[in-house]
């Protein structure tokens, strides 16, 4: 069984449901998509429905889970550019007509846009079954970072489209839900994330390896954890560090995560410690073992490692707008910066290079705010959420039914 899926006891809170969900990334892999889905199918097990998972195959080895109502279909995939440790699903849509005939869902519900998912689309389109999506990635802002900016406005009407095709299109915040309405999306719902605080949590703090960061308990040491790629905004971060490396030239710089500017990033900052990908407890570990969390990134739809960050007890710097602006107070619980303005990111950062007592206060605040912020009721509106996408298909066949019978 995979990770994340397998629930330790049964909820049967509402009726079962048969949910089909089609994605393109999922557990093991390492990214905000991926983990919201892991902890997805887990609180709907949890409460006792079925799954069905289709996704690509991540390797040559990955073999389909069979275990009790969890299932997997995997399709063929091929390596996303700029992302080539994800798959896009090709094409397979008369694969998925053959296994809903058999085994029809209630509802399928689409995580990703790619080809796997629009073959979704289609397929449950033409069966009848009632469909929900998710908008997880601004896919539209990332072209200008990887030299197809003029794909920009063709890839925001697809997205548009593909979207409206669905019954709903389900956002983790209420600003994005107003822009995307303002940007001719229609049926757009909220439905938060949550955060695991058992497992990021300000007692995973580490003294052995903050020692070698070279920092002792009075060293003020700033973290990242992202995707180390163009789209991050990173030089943001570095230059805030700069700051507050002249005011406190011991204070240190982690930076976790991966990706396609690490290597270049590394050798232009040689004083910056890359940890390299961390997961689990220990990525937890190194959370918590920092003191100050700044997130420079324009391109979220939420951004997970705002709240770990919060939970793990992190003095948090970041844009105001995503999971920042949704459960950051400025100076009470974080510090907001006014979006894309990265001076004022800058500044912020700087205010908190030699003031261990306030990022020691924020970052309590911080763990105070996301404690209550529990999958568990997260997956209560997402069960909701689809509920009524069900019902809403099933009255409008009543009516149907009912309008025939009548003329």
């Amino acid at each position: 069984m995979r990770a994340m899926n397998t629930p330790n006891e049964t909820l049967q809170v509402a009726p079962a449901l048969h949910i089909a969900l089609v994605t393109e990334t999922y557990v093991p892999e390492v990214n905000g998509v991926a983990i919201t889905l892991g902890r997805m199918v887990h609180g709907l097990l949890r409460r006792g429905h079925r799954i069905h998972l289709v996704r690509p195959r991540q390797h040559r080895q990955d073999v389909a889970a069979q275990d009790g109502a969890y299932t997997e279909t995997l399709v063929t995939g091929m390596p996303i550019p700029g992302y080539p440790e994800l798959k896009s699903g090709l094409p397979a849509k008369s694969v998925l007509l053959k296994l809903w005939r058999k085994q029809r869902p209630d509802v399928v519900h689409i995580a990703t846009e790619g080809p796997l998912g629009w073959s979704a689309l289609s397929a449950a389109k033409k069966l009848d079954i009632p469909v929900s999506t998710d908008f997880h990635t601004n896919f539209h802002n990332y072209t200008q970072h990887y030299g197809i900016g003029l794909l920009k406005r063709p890839i925001a009407a697809y997205l548009r489209h593909f979207h409206n095709k669905a019954a709903c299109t389900l956002v983790p915040t209420a600003s994005l839900q107003l822009q995307l309405e303002h940007e001719g999306y229609r049926n757009v719902l909220v439905v938060s994330r949550g955060v695991d605080t058992e497992l990021f949590h300000p007692a995973k703090r580490d003294p052995e390896l903050r020692s070698v960061w070279n920092a002792d308990e009075d060293t003020p040491v700033v973290m990242l954890v992202s995707r180390i790629a163009p789209e991050k905004n990173l030089s943001v971060v570095i230059l805030a560090f700069d700051k507050i490396r002249k005011l406190n030239p011991l204070a240190r710089l982690v930076i976790v995560g991966d990706g396609p500017a690490r290597a270049e990033l590394q050798k232009q900052h040689p004083h910056v410690i890359f940890a390299g990908m961390q997961t689990g407890e220990a990525l937890a570990r190194h959370y918590a073992s920092g003191d100050i969390f700044l997130y420079s990134s324009l391109t979220e739809t939420y951004g997970n490692v705002t709240v770990e960050a919060m939970a793990s007890g992190l003095a948090t710097v970041a844009y105001d707008y995503a999971a920042a602006q949704q459960h950051i107070h400025h100076d009470v619980n974080g510090l907001l910066a006014t979006y894309a303005d990265s001076d004022a990111f800058i500044a912020e950062a700087r205010t908190l290079a030699n003031d261990l007592p306030r990022v020691r206060r924020l970052g309590h605040a911080a763990r105070e705010t996301v404690e209550s912020l529990t999958w568990e009721h997260i997956m209560g509106q997402m069960e909701a959420v689809l509920l009524d996408t069900v019902r809403a298909q099933g009255a409008k066949h009543e009516q149907t039914e009912l309008s025939a019978a009548t003329n």
